[in-house]
């Protein structure tokens, strides 16, 4: 788990490094896919339950689970780069998935869209400091929500985090909403995401016709943050970890 998560994590920094005006996210995805499979691994997404790419590409008030296209990427667009998830180390028969994903600024964002994402950055941090032997998984929410109802924003409720091993999603449930009924005890050992979706608007979603891209109910944009940890003896280990981000701070 700790060599994909490299992994997955040296992929999402070049796919990151790529994003300018102009690019569409066809290209990025033609990007990740290389330099996926330049280090010997596989790109999760690529026909899992038939999806069609390499990588999610979810640009403005899409939530999740956007599909690349020629669409250029504009000034004043926000991106979220995520499952960038190889499994396998050097040998796909290793069969481990690393799951990760960002939301970047193209160019110069306005006011309300650097204030959503350090909000989802924040949101992913607090919960993560939750995380050691004996905490509940039902608990993150009560920190999550909190966050983004003090900056404005709202949590999706339709996704949530999950266990991951060489499976891709499996159990636990992580979700990210305060009062829900996740079952579960984090435990060393375990291996599992916190991904919280966090809206400018409403916290309801739609689907498009392609059954994959959820978008904003209201059109409001969206940003997410993900992680891959790992539950210690002594507490919990980001896999995913990446450097710190100016931009976020």
């Amino acid at each position: 788990m700790r060599n994909v998560c490299r992994l997955a994590r040296e992929v999402l920094d070049i796919a990151a490094a790529s994003i300018r005006p102009g690019i569409t996210t066809d290209e990025i995805d033609a990007i990740v896919h290389q330099a996926t499979i330049d280090r010997g691994a596989y790109p999760s997404p690529l026909n899992y339950r038939n999806f069609p790419k390499s990588v999610c590409t979810s640009v403005n008030e899409v939530i999740c689970h956007g599909i690349p296209d020629k669409r250029k990427l504009q000034e004043g667009d926000i991106i979220n780069i995520g499952t960038v998830s190889p499994p396998g180390y050097k040998m796909a028969a290793d069969g481990y998935h690393g799951d990760l994903n960002e939301t970047y600024p193209v160019g110069r964002v306005d006011d309300d869209s650097k204030r959503l994402m350090r909000t989802a950055r924040q949101c992913l941090d607090e919960a993560i400091k939750l995380c050691k032997p004996g905490a509940l998984f039902r608990d993150l929410g009560k920190t999550i929500e909190p966050i983004a109802r003090a900056n404005g924003c709202s949590v999706v409720r339709t996704y949530c985090g999950h266990g991951i091993n060489d499976l891709f999603h499996c159990a636990p449930n992580v979700p990210h909403y305060a009062k829900n009924k996740a079952v579960g005890t984090m435990k060393p050992g375990m291996c599992f995401t916190i991904e919280p979706m966090i809206n400018l608007g409403h916290w309801d979603l739609e689907h498009w016709p392609d059954d994959w891209t959820a978008v904003t109910i209201d059109g409001k944009r969206s940003a997410q943050f993900e992680e891959t940890l790992l539950i210690t003896e002594t507490g919990v280990e980001v896999l995913t970890a990446g450097k710190p981000r100016a931009d976020l701070q």
